[in-house]
């Protein structure tokens, strides 16, 4: 029997391996970290290279070590340039700064060991902690479980993607599908549907590999935030008020109103717009409600049956539905063990994120407790001190 099983090794789940571990709270042979990948982190990796994401949204002290200046000492220590490792006032990381780190703690914690690459079928409550039920592996008992599982399963479709896609050949990817085919295979031009950070970070993108052929279509102006909610949730300025409030549909409804979805830092809205004067076709702002595919070309067509656009390749940079993180096997598994889940369905925890007995939860899952910056790595860092509050 393993004494913590941590469900998911993205970025929440490695967080809360590090701070176990980190802080002592147990040795390596007493940890297990489930995933369906074949490596920790694989998925984070695999999108953010898919877009080419130069630097990170979050400031330099947001990452997945116990100490906030993790970072910087890692930097002075293996002599990075710190003029090309951080951008801006909030010294944003870059990605291959951020990854080279992430890779620091999981040799130094030796996680691949505590790895098992699998997909979980159910949980079940054992007289001493819980079975977890798995596709390939049979099961594994633990003392505590995190469920610390992401949204990046569902991609979110447009309906007339959806409809596009289904009824005829019409090149039409989503940009974080594990089977995208390769963007130089691809027939151009290229349009971009969207107007966020991912949006935007494909659309540099490939305006550097396809010069003149790319167009970002996005049914929005373009929303302007450092970050994607206040930075006031960070710090009691925000949460303290959010944890006073009882009502979860209230909760739900100060979430929503927090989230900046959508946006995009200043950083790149300069840049886009830099790139705008010497294209000018490159941004389009109109919402699509209906696709054809004539000709070898998809066309694009807005609510009045206008031709917005006559294109080679649409991809979709639409993000993940906002739904319910594992809902398939939860669902069971809430009914059974009798979890309280909020009108919203997502769970009512306790402060230190405690959903049943010796169960805790993570990212998304711990939203109504957490608050709008949960799904963020400032929210993983957040969520692993309070579940070790309990230790």
């Amino acid at each position: 029997m393993y004494k913590w099983v941590i469900v998911g090794g993205g970025i929440q789940g490695i967080t809360m391996a590090t701070y176990l571990l980190k802080q002592k709270k147990i040795s390596s042979e007493e940890l297990l970290i489930i995933d369906p990948h074949s490596e920790p982190l694989a998925n984070w990796h695999r999108c953010t290279h898919t877009i080419s994401m130069p630097f990170l949204r979050s400031p330099g002290v947001h990452h997945l070590d116990v100490n906030p200046f993790s970072l910087d000492a890692f930097v002075k220590h293996n002599a990075e340039n710190e003029r090309t490792s951080f951008l801006g006032r909030f010294k944003r990381p870059s990605l291959l700064l951020f990854e080279d780190h992430c890779n620091h703690l999981i040799e130094e914690l030796s996680l691949k060991e505590q790895w098992l690459q699998d997909a979980v079928k159910a949980i079940t409550r054992a007289e001493s902690g819980w079975q977890v039920q798995l596709r390939n592996s049979g099961a594994v008992h633990c003392e505590n479980l995190v469920l610390a599982i992401g949204n990046s399963e569902k991609l979110r479709w447009p309906e007339w993607a959806t409809v596009l896609k289904a009824t005829s050949k019409a090149p039409i990817h989503h940009i974080f599908d594990p089977l995208l085919p390769n963007v130089e295979d691809m027939t151009g031009p290229f349009t971009v549907i969207g107007g966020g950070i991912t949006a935007v970070h494909l659309t540099l993108k490939l305006t550097k590999m396809f010069p003149g052929q790319v167009t970002l279509l996005k049914r929005h102006p373009f929303r302007v935030h450092d970050f994607d909610s206040d930075p006031g949730w960070l710090g009691p300025k925000k949460q303290i008020n959010f944890r006073k409030t009882v009502s979860h549909q209230n909760r739900r409804n100060l979430i929503t109103q927090a989230q900046h979805k959508g946006s995009i830092p200043r950083d790149l809205y300069i840049k886009m717009l830099h790139n705008n004067r010497q294209n000018d076709q490159l941004i389009l702002n109109a919402e699509v409600y209906a696709g054809k595919f004539e000709g070898n070309r998809i066309k694009l067509y807005d609510q009045s049956g206008n031709l917005i656009k006559e294109t080679g390749t649409v991809l979709l940079a639409t993000g993940f539905e906002a739904r319910l993180p594992g809902k398939e096997w939860l669902t069971p598994v809430i009914k059974e063990n009798h979890l309280q889940c909020a009108s919203c369905g997502y769970p009512i925890v306790t402060e230190n994120l405690e959903w049943g007995p010796n169960l805790y939860v993570m990212g998304g899952l711990a939203e109504l407790e957490i608050g709008p910056i949960a799904r963020n790595i400032s929210g993983a860092r957040q969520a692993a001190e309070r579940i070790l509050q309990t230790l």
